[in-house]
């Protein structure tokens, strides 16, 4: 009675094992087919298959990781030991213990993908022994031995070696062999050597090496296990059921979290398994293998490019930046003066100021404010050719030194004006005609050597009348007399591409017409030195 109540009360607990699994949890259930083998004081049938002592099994195990599963097994059975038919004991026995399954494909030993797992058992509990009915009852028959099984329980030890075979998803067949250490002697008498003596005489008992000391006894088993996986649906096998899984269709061996989507260690939303830049730093846009987005092309991503939009092909430095080898903040792609030095202002395209155009750079410019389409010098100032210090395009003699003063020409020497004030009125002619009077001769010679030891001197001869006569015979008249006064020169060995002859007629003057004197005043030849 004692056995059949520890059995009924370990199928309780097995039952609410099962019925009280997670809704995350698998479970593994196996009716087992069980031969029991006695190893005690009368001998041993440890893997002797000639003694059939069946008995039937159940176990419930749950994995704890990819190397260990747990569980509760028990069985129930006949048990014993037989020498003859009349020399023999049997008896029940029921065992249930908890157990402990060390893997080997586990993904370090073998890939977990194998379908057979060989393992390893250990275990701890209790073993319990009664009469069976036929022994029980043949206790009196003459010439039978008794029975010396008595009712107790043991601790017990299971340690063994198995393989399990998985046919499918949720069916598997598994083969283990336990063998149970005991702590006590109640697998066939209990503290005293009455069995043997009453199983064996004494002399019998020391030639078959019986001792009449009781010891503790072990005994073996067989198990062969139908197991079926029980618990939720898994479609991808991560280990998150589908009822929890956020992620239901993973790939087979991708590494999961708690709610089935695969591992994303940099959080760039791209998993693990397929991320190929795994370390991206939080927040940085990627693409879709993992690794930050590089919208141009640069070779720098976008999270550390501080040019995003350079274009392509062209070289850029370590933020990115197109490169500026002399730093004038144009990019060397677009610069048309790439070695500029240093500190240089510059234009849009790299090139250093020239802010009056005139092809010298600001900063080499003596004269930065040149006017437009003045011929300069390499120091960016206009060209002074006499060196007068007075520029070509201001000098009104650019090839003779002269002063500011005079717009750049030398100043005329006094003797020279003096001779020329002297010829303004000196110079006459015949009346109406263009002929000069012999005395006018003399200071024409004297206006002949000025010219001569200044071969600087250029020479305006300007004629003018009195309003006396037609204008336009005036006109005439004045151009014909400055025309007279230039051949004579021209004749005195002055070159004629130094005098310039031109008659105003009676639209300059310089006195008043309506008097003779203011007359004769306006009447004249008048010089004027040019450069």
């Amino acid at each position: 009675m004692k056995i059949r109540k520890l059995f009924f009360i370990a199928s309780l607990i097995a039952t609410q094992l099962i019925t009280a699994q997670k809704a995350e949890q698998k479970i593994d259930v196996g009716l087992n087919f069980v031969k029991n083998e006695y190893n005690g004081d009368y001998g041993s049938n440890i893997f002797g298959f000639g003694q059939l002592f069946p008995a039937i099994g159940l176990n419930v195990s749950t994995p704890l990781s990819s190397s260990f599963d747990a569980g509760l097994q028990l069985s129930y059975g006949a048990y014993g030991f037989k020498v003859t038919e009349a020399h023999r004991f049997l008896g029940n026995k029921f065992d249930a213990s908890l157990f402990g399954h060390y893997k080997f494909n586990n993904g370090y030993i073998m890939s977990k993908d194998s379908k057979l797992s060989p393992f390893v058992s250990l275990g701890l509990g209790i073993a319990g022994y009664g009469l069976s009915g036929s022994d029980a009852t043949a206790k009196n028959e003459p010439g039978f031995s008794p029975t010396i099984i008595k009712d107790g329980i043991d601790m017990i030890v299971p340690f063994g070696i198995g393989l399990k075979y998985q046919i499918s998803k949720s069916l598997a067949i598994q083969y283990q062999y336990l063998y149970n250490f005991t702590f006590g002697a109640n697998a066939d008498f209990h503290d005293t050597n009455e069995g043997i003596k009453t199983f064996f005489s004494s002399a019998t008992a020391k030639a078959a090496g019986l001792s009449e000391n009781g010891r503790n006894d072990t005994y073996g088993q067989h198990w062969l296990t139908v197991a079926i996986a029980l618990g939720p649906k898994d479609s991808d096998h991560d280990g998150v059921s589908d009822k929890e899984d956020k992620c239901p269709d993973t790939p087979k061996g991708v590494k999961v979290d708690a709610f089935g989507c695969p591992l994303d260690a940099d959080g760039d939303g791209v998993p693990d398994y397929l991320d190929k830049c795994q370390n991206t730093p939080k927040r940085a846009k990627v693409d879709a293998n993992g690794c930050p987005v590089d919208t141009d092309g640069d070779g720098v991503p976008d999270f550390k490019d501080k040019c995003p939009d350079t274009p392509a092909g062209i070289k850029v430095d370590a933020k990115g930046c197109p490169l500026d080898k002399d730093g004038d903040g144009v990019a060397d792609y677009l610069d048309k003066c790439p070695d500029t030095p240093k500190g240089v202002k510059v234009d849009s395209n790299g090139c250093p100021l020239d802010t009056d155009g005139d092809g010298v750079a600001d900063y080499l410019d003596k004269c930065p404010d040149t006017p437009k389409d003045v011929k300069i010098d390499t120091k960016g100032c206009p060209l002074d050719t006499d060196g007068d210090g007075v520029a070509d395009y201001l000098d009104k003699c650019p090839t003779v030194a002269g002063t500011v003063a005079n717009k750049g020409c030398p100043e005329v020497k006094a003797e020279a004006k003096k001779i020329f004030e002297q010829a303004l009125q000196g110079v006459q002619f015949e009346p109406t005609k263009d002929v000069i009077k012999p005395a006018s001769l003399p200071i024409l010679d004297q206006v002949v050597k000025v010219l001569i030891d200044n071969p600087t001197y250029k020479l305006e001869i300007n004629g003018h009348t009195d309003n006396k006569g037609v204008a336009d015979k005036n006109m005439t008249l004045s151009q014909k007399r400055s025309d007279a006064v230039k051949n004579y020169l021209v004749q005195k060995g002055v070159a004629a591409d130094r005098l310039t002859a031109k008659g105003f007629g009676q639209t300059m003057p310089v006195a008043d017409n309506a008097t003779n004197e203011g007359r004769t005043k306006n009447r004249r030849v008048e010089f004027k030195v040019s450069f």
